[in-house]
């Protein structure tokens, strides 16, 4: 590094005790660890930012066509709980296996890859998604009721879009993972 800019920063005690541990821990300069934090704060924070634009563009997308609605978690789960009493359970489950087809037809120029999906589906709060690998995710449901409900809609949007995976059911997670055929990671 050369001509470094001196800056001069006041902090309290805390602070500057945690500066202290992370430098000795680290056996860096009090200078490089400021370096390495402002460096991962604004890698970070670039990255959350992303994020966020992400899903305003998809809160805004699927909500100002129309299409969607918002609605209270507590209702969401009553639903489905219904469906699964109802006597036209099964007509029900063929239908929502005809939609998650037919959201692939009509999504196919927005939606490209499963990630874009599996984001997508997070955005409208049917669960959490975390990347594990490459072509493997794990998304935790907010309910087990609701297991059912997303798996079959990925399944089928997913060979309807030509990707073949792989989903394990845990209590409130699925596991996703992308077989090694499959083009649209």
């Amino acid at each position: 590094m050369t001509n470094p800019t001196r800056i001069t920063v006041a902090f309290d005690k805390t602070t500057v005790d945690l500066l202290e541990k992370m430098s000795t821990t680290a056996d860096v300069s009090h200078s490089e660890i400021m370096r390495r934090a402002i460096k991962f704060y604004a890698e970070n924070k670039t990255l959350e930012e992303a994020q966020t634009k992400r899903k305003l563009h998809s809160y805004l997308d699927m909500l100002l066509s129309g299409e969607h609605v918002i609605i209270d978690v507590d209702h969401w789960l009553m639903f489905l709980r219904i469906v699964e009493t109802s006597p036209q359970k099964e007509q029900f489950w063929k239908e929502h296996r005809e939609l998650a087809r037919a959201h692939w037809e009509q999504l196919k120029s927005k939606v490209h890859t499963t990630e874009d999906m599996l984001t997508r589906l997070e955005a409208c709060n049917l669960y959490r998604l975390t990347k594990n690998a490459p072509n493997d995710y794990t998304l935790v449901l907010i309910s087990e009721i609701s297991k059912n409900f997303i798996r079959i809609f990925l399944e089928e949007y997913f060979a309807a879009m030509g990707v073949k995976v792989e989903i394990k059911e845990n209590l409130t997670k699925l596991r996703v993972t992308l077989k090694p055929s499959s083009s649209k990671a």
